[in-house]
């Protein structure tokens, strides 16, 4: 049998009941209750997670299903490979990785897999002396149910802080419900036939986008941690430059790396663009998606929370809504953050929000004072003492002083939501990195 027994449950499905805490609650029963109704849902339950491997996350990313323009297999050809190429954030040794068929509607084969340094971004060649082959319980193949992640076996292998790795894949067959990352801000590469060992791929084709590949860790410093940032595109950082490895969460890793108290801890990029707090739209929502995105990262520790904006912006994206409708709606979003709160304690984890940025002149959801005065309701919460474990004011970072409903001009993309590389640098640079090692309350 070549499943791995290191497999996290199923991440997209809707969750259970909430357990047993782990550690004191901040809200009674009642209080959750409340809640609960005023959201209509539970997030998942601590123990849906069936957790990974021992160590510290390097790397990870979250998943959705392949939207047509990002299929690996246009046509039902199979026997490809794909060589993923991404940046680790701390150093380790004996990696693993996680593989995952999180939306796979069949059963997903990989007959071979492989890792190895690469030569650069946006490159397709690796390092030929660093190449391992990787084992799922000691099979040189394994099959993921569809739903499932699966962890390899470790190898015997280094990585440096900021080092560049190549995860080789070969798919036999045809994938049906392809599993990855759209927006990958990175070259990675296709090809056909069976090229896991080569150094260098054969009749490559470049493409935008991860395949199958959602973590990767490894034994750390003991002193080491991870921090998972979780939002959506403005934390998947769209915008920033392909191959540069400048988006925010990036840009703070390299501050924590200066640091030699913080040198051994990671940063875990969990955006998702499009992504919304409370309803399914690219990929599942955040309240679905905790489980394989956050609690299933190991050594994940602190995780900064920035979401919102897409939700604020769809409720009027069609047409206007009632003042009662935005009242309610603002109450939804907070009880959202809440849930996320108590369940990250539950877990053990510290949780820092970040105040919601300004979108104002934004084409596609066309603010009005309503939708500010819904912003900035919501951003006086996260700011507000006793809701999260810290606050990191994204917002006034990136605001234009003389028009705090919109971005900076230096720091915006041009499209009046997302940050432009400058603007990424200054959210980094806004993170009071003693907010990261306070301990939890």
């Amino acid at each position: 049998m070549d499943q791995n027994p290191i497999e996290t449950g199923k991440g997209g499905g809707r969750p259970g009941k909430i357990s047993s805490p782990g550690r004191p609650r901040r809200a009674g029963p009642a209080h959750i209750s409340g809640l609960i109704l005023a959201i209509g849902y539970l997030v998942a339950s601590p123990s849906a997670a069936a957790g990974g491997p021992p160590g510290i996350g390097l790397w990870a990313s979250a998943q959705v299903p392949a939207e047509p323009q990002h299929l690996l297999d246009p046509e039902p050809l199979g026997d490809k490979t794909v060589r993923n190429i991404v940046r680790v954030s701390a150093a380790g040794r004996r990696l693993r990785i996680r593989l995952s068929n999180a939306f796979g509607r069949k059963p997903l084969v990989i007959d071979a897999a492989g890792i190895a340094r690469a030569e650069a971004p946006g490159e397709a060649d690796i390092v030929a002396a660093s190449r391992h082959r990787l084992t799922f319980s000691g099979s040189p193949s394994v099959t993921i149910a569809p739903g499932r992640e699966v962890w390899s076996d470790p190898v015997d292998m280094e990585t440096k802080a900021f080092g560049d790795l190549a995860i080789s894949l070969h798919f036999p067959t045809a994938l049906d419900g392809e599993t990855g990352h759209g927006d990958a801000r990175s070259t990675n590469f296709v090809a056909q036939g069976d090229q896991v060992d080569l150094p260098t791929l054969r009749n490559a084709t470049g493409i935008g986008h991860w395949f199958q590949l959602s973590a990767i860790a490894a034994d750390g410093a003991p002193q080491a941690r991870a921090i998972v940032t979780l939002g959506d595109s403005i934390t998947d950082s769209y915008m920033s430059s392909v191959d540069g490895n400048d988006r925010w969460p990036d840009l703070l890793a390299r501050r924590l790396h200066d640091r030699k108290d913080l040198g051994a801890w990671s940063v875990l990029n969990e955006g998702l663009g499009g992504n919304r707090v409370l309803t399914d739209i690219v990929g599942p929502r955040l309240l679905d998606r905790l489980d394989r995105d956050l609690f299933s990262l190991p050594g994940a520790s602190t995780v900064i929370l920035l979401e919102g904006v897409n939700d604020l912006g769809a409720l009027t994206h069609d047409h206007p809504v009632s003042a009662e409708e935005h009242r309610q709606f603002v109450g939804k979003l907070i009880a959202a953050y809440r849930l996320i709160i108590d369940q990250a304690h539950r877990h053990g984890m510290k949780v820092i929000g970040g105040t919601i940025m300004p979108y104002g002149g934004s084409s596609y959801y066309h603010p009005d004072a309503a939708n500010e005065a819904d912003r900035q309701a919501v951003n006086a919460w996260i700011r507000a003492p006793g809701h999260f474990d810290g606050m990191i004011d994204f917002d006034g970072a990136v605001r234009d002083p003389a028009h705090p409903d919109r971005l900076l001009p230096a720091y915006d993309s041009g499209d009046h939501i997302h940050p432009s590389v400058a603007g990424y640098q200054a959210m980094a640079d806004a993170i009071p990195l003693e907010l990261l090692t306070a301990p939890l309350r």
